[in-house]
């Protein structure tokens, strides 16, 4: 390269390096002025945003976020409807399969009268000398009868009146223990439907607030519409979104009105539905006690494990009744006889004793003795499935009840704040243009979904301690 090129080239550097100079001047200027906008844009937002809240609240739009869940819990404890306890005593009262239930019970009671009878006494009368033929032509029929009456009575031996008596009263006291149980499992039924009910009555809360917050929803879309910040169509497709919404609505009715029939039956009660109406804490309670606990509570309460226990102590007392059954029972019997035929007058009266004794040789009840011996050994087997029954069904509960714990816990302590904030973030954008209808549609229907499973397990937990209640044998979960 020539000098002469070389020095035309170095005018040429040295403009470029003032370009990039100045070009570097001008990068630190705007990006000095883009933060001075972004700090002055956030603030304007900021101000904005709390006139839009303003305006949202003369509109009639919330401007905090909404917690429909915890609302509509509150819709279901309604002041002025029936309580657990007041459905439970209705229940109790009016159920008529548990008042026949009690109706046997008593009847048991009454066989207990029967078996503490003693046998009766025989009483008999035999008349002897009555005179058929006429004798030297005179006929008197009755000149030479001779009645004697007989009185005999059956001892029993080998206490088969006490083992009678026992037996009876151990049969009263199953008949007891089952009627518990068929109320434990009534009850069961009744508190089942008794949460159905508030459930439906929650969903229906939920679905009118739903059904409102959309109707707002389609305002702000329609003043959009108005305004042409959204086209015909986008504002059709919103419109046509409000029959799912109806429809829930609608469900929620028929459901809720079903589960009022079913609970009226249960407790065979004539009040017309529209004047019907249950009430109650539909929330869960974060608090269960240790596994064995309800064990060793259920060992002490469950009525049916209870009536397996006495089985077996009725079994064990009819085998001895049979074995008492198999012994002998005297008969003793008394007469005494008037016989005018003869010719000492004081030899007129006579008194006799007897003893009848039954001959035991072929049956001694062998039949009642195996059969009651293996009775003993069934009904213990029969205990030791109760038994192992009992455990299985409170595990079984117990796991339910927190399972469902864990998933109620985070929805409680961040995804209704989360559903809610997200609906009203987007809500917020989509009135102002940054959000997509797409965007508004989804976020609203996570937001149904996420308080609809919420109030779902709710019912499920509070079912699940209606089963463990169940499996316990008493009340451990209000």
């Amino acid at each position: 390269m020539s000098p002469a090129t070389t020095m035309r080239l170095r005018p040429q550097a040295f403009a470029a390096s003032g370009q990039i100079e100045r070009r570097q001047q001008s990068r630190g200027y705007f990006s000095c002025l883009a933060l001075v906008c972004v700090i002055s844009l956030a603030a304007s937002c900021h101000t904005l945003q709390a006139q839009d809240q303003q305006s949202q609240s003369i509109a009639g739009l919330p401007t905090q976020p909404m917690h429909s869940a915890q609302e509509a819990q509150a819709a279901a404890s309604n002041p002025n409807g029936l309580s657990w306890d007041d459905v439970k005593t209705r229940f109790e009262a009016q159920n008529p399969t548990l008042s026949a239930d009690t109706v046997n019970v008593r009847e048991m009671k009454a066989q207990e009268i029967t078996a503490h009878l003693r046998p009766n006494p025989q009483f008999t009368v035999n008349a002897d000398g009555t005179q058929i033929a006429p004798y030297q032509g005179v006929w008197r029929p009755l000149s030479g009868v001779s009645p004697s009456p007989n009185i005999s009575y059956l001892h029993e031996r080998d206490g088969k009146r006490e083992l009678r008596t026992e037996s009876a009263r151990q049969g009263t006291a199953i008949a007891t223990s089952q009627h518990a149980d068929l109320e434990r499992n009534l009850l069961f039924n009744l508190r089942s439907q008794f949460i159905a009910t508030m459930q439906a009555k929650a969903i229906l809360a939920l679905a009118h607030e739903e059904l409102d917050y959309y109707d707002h929803l389609i305002e702000i879309s329609r003043v959009r519409w108005q305004k042409g910040d959204i086209a015909q169509v986008d504002f059709d497709r919103i419109q046509l979104q409000r029959t799912q919404y109806e429809s829930e609505l609608e469900t929620a009715i028929v459901n809720l009105r079903q589960s009022k029939i079913i609970l009226l039956q249960l407790m065979h009660d004539k009040t017309p539905i529209e004047k019907f109406d249950v009430k109650g804490n539909f929330d869960f309670m974060d608090q269960v006690d240790p596994l064995e606990t309800y064990h060793q509570t259920a060992l002490d309460s469950r009525p049916d494990l209870k009536a397996a226990y006495q089985t077996v102590q009725q079994a064990i007392t009819n085998h001895k009744l049979a074995i008492a059954n198999g012994s002998t029972d005297p008969t003793f019997g008394a007469w005494y006889t008037y016989n005018p035929s003869f010719s000492n007058p004081y030899a007129h009266q006579t008194l006799g004793l007897s003893v009848s004794i039954p001959l035991r040789i072929f049956d001694r009840n062998q039949g009642e003795k195996a059969r009651t011996a293996l009775d003993i050994t069934r009904n213990q087997l029969q205990q030791d499935a109760v038994d192992a029954q009992v455990f299985a069904d409170v595990d079984s509960a117990y796991a339910q009840v927190v399972s469902t714990l864990n998933l109620l816990r985070p929805y409680r302590a961040s995804y209704l704040d989360q559903a809610s904030r997200i609906r009203d973030n987007v809500t917020y954008s989509y009135q102002r243009g940054g959000a997509s209808l797409l965007d508004l549609l989804n976020a609203q229907d996570s937001f149904r979904s996420t308080e609809l499973t919420y109030l779902q397990l709710i019912g499920t937990y509070m079912t699940a301690g209606a089963q463990l209640n169940l499996a316990v044998g008493r009340e451990v979960i209000p």
